[in-house]
């Protein structure tokens, strides 16, 4: 496989995974915002959550619309939900050849869909759920397609790598914001056992129903971050992302046969075996937050060194 292609397949399904992602917790975490009272405190929590989405801060007066059309609407802001799906059509209609129509024709509509959405048409209206809704559904409607039109060769590992490398480093960026906002919070510890804050991140992973029929309802801060974190059997939490990233790095890796395929499997079986191998009473006492920031550091090298031997290595080294 060119190494272009390979890029493509990588950024495509790590911008369509974040845009989804965005997608959930804008739309859970307004429709909460409705639910609860409205008063300057969760309002300041609720802006330190959407905050932890970007890459860059917002300004302190940012309101809750300005946060909305930035993560949502404006294609300038590489967090954006559009940006991301634009992102994800542009690197995809470079490699058409390499997918299937079916998958170009749903990711076209999608971007197509969501391009044409002003924040105005949707915010007085209150319709913004419809909007997140198209994004979580068309992303999800592209994940199946993929699955089901596509032969499960090297391009669809690439795909699979980039969707859940993203998701391993996205939810434990997220996760890890989640925390602080509690901890930062003046009504700290007893915040911590609030129903609603927990119920509300455990649908931003849509892990509420999973998560009940494991633990029931009973909604333990220490059991919420286990699951989210440590499941090895739930989609989105962060164990199974990581097991899932290694599973497509040793197809490649047999596909390819290259000889520098060491130093990936080497990061990726490092985390795996710290996630397999982690007790969740461990983590709470040497520091969530730390170990948190621990694997998001981890999968910044996977991506590195995935650059370094699949993508952009010089020439002298492959013929090496």
């Amino acid at each position: 496989m060119l190494s272009r292609v390979a890029d493509n397949l990588y950024w495509l399904s790590r911008y369509l995974e974040r845009a989804e992602h965005t997608a959930r917790v804008l739309d859970l975490t307004l429709n909460l915002l409705l639910e609860q009272r409205s008063d300057a405190a969760m309002n300041e929590r609720i802006k330190h959550l959407l905050d932890g989405l970007f890459a860059e801060s917002l300004p302190e007066n940012a309101t809750l619309y300005d946060m909305t059309q930035a993560l949502a609407f404006d294609r300038k802001n590489h967090a954006s939900i559009n940006y991301c799906v634009g992102q994800a059509r542009d690197n995809a209609r470079q490699i058409r050849e390499q997918i299937s129509s079916e998958m170009w024709e749903q990711l076209n509509m999608l971007f197509h869909k969501t391009n044409r959405v002003r924040i105005e048409d949707v915010w007085q209206s209150q319709t913004t759920h419809g909007f997140f809704r198209d994004v979580k559904e068309g992303a999800q409607l592209f994940q199946g397609l993929t699955d089901s039109t596509m032969s499960h060769n090297e391009c669809w590992q690439f795909l699979q790598l980039g969707r859940h490398l993203e998701r391993a480093n996205y939810n434990a960026h997220f996760l890890d914001v989640q925390f602080q906002v509690l901890r930062r919070s003046k009504d700290y510890p007893l915040i911590a056992e609030d129903f609603m804050d927990w119920v509300g991140l455990l649908k931003c992973f849509t892990a509420f129903e999973a998560y009940c029929k494991v633990y029931t309802a009973d909604l333990r801060p220490e059991r919420v971050i286990e699951f989210l974190l440590l499941n090895n059997e739930f989609p989105h939490s962060i164990r199974f992302a990581v097991d899932s990233v290694e599973k497509a790095l040793k197809t490649i890796d047999e596909t390819t046969e290259t000889k520098r395929a060491g130093l990936v499997s080497r990061l990726i079986g490092k985390l795996k075996s710290e996630l397999s191998f982690s007790h969740i009473d461990e983590i709470m006492e040497t520091g969530l937050s730390d170990y948190l920031e621990g694997i998001q550091k981890q999968t910044g090298r996977i991506h590195d060194a995935i650059y370094e031997v699949y993508i952009s290595y010089p020439i002298e080294k492959a013929l090496a």
